[in-house]
C-alpha cells in the first residue's frame, strides 16, 4: 500500500484526487494539507510514502515546500501536480528535488502511474519533459532566462513576482533583508530587468503565474 499526502489549496481537487486514489487497491490518502507549511508539518509526521504537491499555494508556496521538505527528507518522492505547463516548470523542478512533474490536464491514470512509479524510487518523467531535458544536455541549446536561476533566486523571483515585499519574503524564507535584497539583484541581472514590474510582466507572459 503507497501511503499519499495531498497538498493543494482547492478543496475540490483534493477530493478529486483523493476520490480517484480510493479506487486503486494500491494506494491510500493518508493526509491533506492546503499550503506549504502544513505539507511539511504532515511530512514531519511521517505517515506517508509519497507527496503529491501543487506549485501555486498561498502562504509558503510548493516551491518554497519543495525546498524545505526536500532538505529535510531528501529521500521522499515528491510528485509535482501543477497548473503550470510542463514546458515552464518541470526540468526545474526535478533538479530541485522533484521526483516527477505533471500538469493538471493530463489523465488521472497518468498521475496513478507517476505516483506508483516515483513510490518504487524511480524518476517520473513524461515524453515532453524527456524531450526537454535531452535539449538541455545540447550546449547549444538557447534557455529561458528564469532558468538559469538558482533554487533561492527562482524562489524569490516568484514571489517578486506576485507582488510580495522583501521583508515579507525574508520573513517567509527565514533570510535577512540583506539576504533577499542580494537575491533580487542577482535575478534582476541574470534576467535583464530593470523593476518588480518587469519581473511580474515576464512572470505572467511566461505563465510562471496567474
Amino acid at each position: 500500500m503507497i501511503r499519499i499526502v495531498i497538498a493543494d489549496d482547492h478543496a475540490i481537487v483534493r477530493n478529486g484526487l483523493r476520490q480517484y486514489f480510493s479506487e486503486q487497491v494500491d494506494l491510500r490518502v493518508t493526509g491533506e494539507a492546503a499550503n506549504g507549511r502544513e505539507a511539511l508539518e504532515l511530512v514531519r509526521q511521517g505517515d506517508l510514502d509519497v507527496l503529491v504537491m501543487d506549485l501555486s499555494m498561498p502562504g509558503q508556496s510548493g516551491v518554497d515546500a519543495l525546498a524545505a521538505i526536500h532538505a529535510r527528507v531528501p529521500e521522499l518522492p515528491i510528485l509535482i501536480l501543477s497548473g503550470f505547463p510542463e514546458a515552464h516548470y518541470a526540468t526545474t523542478m526535478l533538479k530541485q528535488g522533484a521526483s516527477g512533474y505533471l500538469n493538471k490536464e493530463c489523465d488521472p491514470e497518468e498521475i496513478v502511474n507517476a505516483i506508483r512509479t516515483i513510490a518504487r524510487g524511480r524518476k517520473y518523467i513524461s515524453t515532453a519533459v524527456a524531450e526537454q531535458l535531452a535539449s538541455g544536455l545540447d550546449p547549444t541549446a538557447s534557455k529561458e532566462p528564469h532558468e538559469l536561476l538558482s533554487e533561492r533566486e527562482l524562489q524569490v523571483f516568484l514571489r517578486l513576482a506576485k507582488g510580495e515585499t522583501i521583508g515579507h519574503i525574508a520573513d517567509g524564507m527565514s533570510l535577512s533583508v540583506k539576504t533577499v535584497s542580494t537575491y533580487r539583484t542577482r535575478v534582476m541581472e541574470k534576467m535583464a530587468l530593470k523593476s518588480n514590474s518587469d519581473l511580474t510582466y515576464y512572470a505572467l507572459k511566461a505563465g510562471l503565474i496567474q
